[in-house]
């Protein structure tokens, strides 16, 4: 019997796959490809393979994904998908960044990391990014857990920015979901991990 999809807050969570391609495909189709037509692409780049530039971000992400490099958790509204939070091994997403900082710190290397969160326009504001960043964590659990970092904003109380240019959301959302504070990184951002544990399996 397959597994049932986590539901988290409402929402149904399902893997990014061959199978859930079409739904991620809308979402971004909705805004433009995301990020200028980046497509989500942007940190599987070092180095930036030459065929992504021959075929494009929407095919190089879509062949990716059929191939079972590209990972996230995608939140689900019914039939549609509404969020995405993007994670994967170092090896499957290289490109981070402020990475020679980051490279220059690390006493661990993460078994996975959570590069870049987006939501649908019409579902913002409503802790959908913490949502997706809780699926992927699920995902990461059911797949035998790890060692995770992220690489939220880290912003003085009293700075607004814009949401559509938090691509990885802020440092006080990660410490709600258990994540602790390991460096800065940057100008504006800090290096986060949680240790996920391995999902059981019932039954």
């Amino acid at each position: 019997m397959a597994e049932e999809s986590p539901m988290i807050s409402g929402y149904r969570i399902e893997p990014l796959n061959a199978q859930t391609w079409p739904a991620f495909a809308d979402l971004a189709e909705r805004h433009n490809g995301v990020f200028g037509g980046c497509w989500c692409t942007w940190f599987h780049r070092y180095p930036d393979p030459p065929d992504r530039r021959e075929i494009g971000n929407r095919a190089f992400k879509e062949r990716r994904v059929r191939e079972g490099r590209a990972h996230a958790a995608l939140v689900f509204d019914g039939d549609e998908a509404i969020a995405w939070a993007e994670y994967g091994t170092v090896e499957e997403l290289p490109n981070i960044h402020h990475r020679k900082q980051w490279e220059q710190g690390v006493e661990r290397m993460p078994d996975y990391r959570i590069t870049c969160l987006f939501v649908d326009r019409r579902y913002r504001r409503k802790g959908l990014a913490e949502i997706a960043v809780r699926g992927a964590l699920e995902l990461i659990g059911a797949a035998g857990g790890g060692h995770v970092e992220s690489y939220p904003h880290d912003l003085p109380p009293d700075k607004k920015i814009s949401s559509s240019f938090l691509y990885n959301a802020t440092r006080t959302m990660y410490e709600r979901l258990g994540f602790a504070y390991e460096r800065p990184k940057g100008q504006g951002n800090c290096v986060m991990s949680l240790t996920v544990p391995a999902a059981t399996v019932s039954g």
